[in-house]
């Protein structure tokens, strides 16, 4: 086994230096050239290979693996780097060796501050107490901030950037996301928070965009009937983390036992905050809903949602398309 691999190290080194003398496809594709950003988007080697050629950071992807196999580079983490077309392709893959500068981050609708927290964790590797603070410090500097402001996104972060930076990251790419819809909200006398409450009861209420705005019409006329919304995923909230899970399902006496005021069940209006982060279409469906009669509404086991005027009805449509 040593011989063989012996001879394959050799056969390696013989291929490096065959092609160095004759093409240097290993050297650097420019002389002088300035630092720049560089996404990697794939954490397989060939993938980026061909990436980082078809953009001219790397003269050959065929050269780069042959490097990579040499200086033994593995799986490559996704994110920014700062390369330079003055890089040979040895110093190309020795900045990927030691991960993304940029850490990518995406963010999904949906979730709720904690979930994006536990994301923040994994990547940047922080301790339980950094991450306590992310959740009860970084993101409770306002009381309208504490939930529903971490727009969901993509983010190129960089890697020593702490949890109170990217928090304000996060607040500023949805104050510059939600401005126009700030304005717009103005316009119908509808406060901002409202609206952030709202999409965020739509984006973990919805099952997809055919049905968010009828849904949001629903929720709309509930609120103007002083009719309680009994939505399950304020109770999920106010329950937190069950059985290492988010968003557990609920039980009858998870619905009666929590006393809360997100148990929408137990006490009218809206929930002192938003229960998740939405995403635009979450926020443009809570400001442009469906004009519908209907005060109840159901999804089948296909996601087809159902609506009904009265209750009664919605008793029928249980009956019909739940058992």
């Amino acid at each position: 086994m040593k011989k063989i691999l012996l001879i394959f190290v050799i056969f390696l080194i013989s291929i490096i230096g065959i092609l160095t003398l004759f093409f240097n496809p290993f050297g650097a594709p420019e002389n002088e050239s300035e630092t720049e950003i560089v996404l990697i988007d794939s954490e397989k080697g060939d993938v980026a290979a061909l990436q980082l050629e078809k953009e001219g950071y790397i003269k050959s992807f065929i050269a780069f693996d042959v490097a990579r196999l040499v200086l033994n580079l593995g799986e490559i983490e996704e994110g920014g780097y700062y390369l330079s077309k003055n890089m040979n392709v040895f110093e190309i893959i020795s900045e990927l060796k030691e991960g993304a500068d940029l850490k990518k981050i995406v963010i999904k609708e949906g979730i709720r501050k904690e979930q994006i927290g536990e994301i923040l964790a994994s990547k940047f590797n922080w301790d339980e107490e950094e991450l306590e603070k992310w959740n009860s410090e970084y993101t409770n500097v306002n009381p309208d901030y504490r939930e529903g402001v971490y727009f969901p996104d993509t983010y190129l972060i960089p890697k020593d950037e702490g949890g109170q930076q990217i928090a304000l990251r996060m607040i500023g790419n949805f104050n510059e996301k939600f401005a126009p819809y700030q304005k717009e909200a103005e316009e119908k006398n509808i406060k901002w928070t409202t609206v952030l409450k709202i999409a965020s009861l739509l984006e973990r209420e919805a099952a997809g965009q055919e049905d968010i705005k009828l849904i949001s019409g629903i929720i709309w006329n509930r609120l103007s009937a002083g009719q309680k919304l009994e939505i399950d995923a304020t109770i999920q909230y106010a329950t937190g983390k069950v059985n290492g899970q988010w968003w557990e399902s609920l039980t009858g006496a998870d619905i009666k036992n929590t006393d809360s005021p997100y148990n929408t069940y137990k006490y009218s209006g809206l929930p002192p905050t938003p229960i998740a982060n939405p995403g635009i279409t979450a926020i443009e469906a809570a400001l442009n809903p469906t004009d519908t009669d209907c005060f109840f509404y159901l999804h089948d086991r296909k996601g087809n949602i159902y609506c009904s005027v009265t209750y009664d009805e919605h008793l029928e449509n249980i009956e019909k398309y739940l058992k």
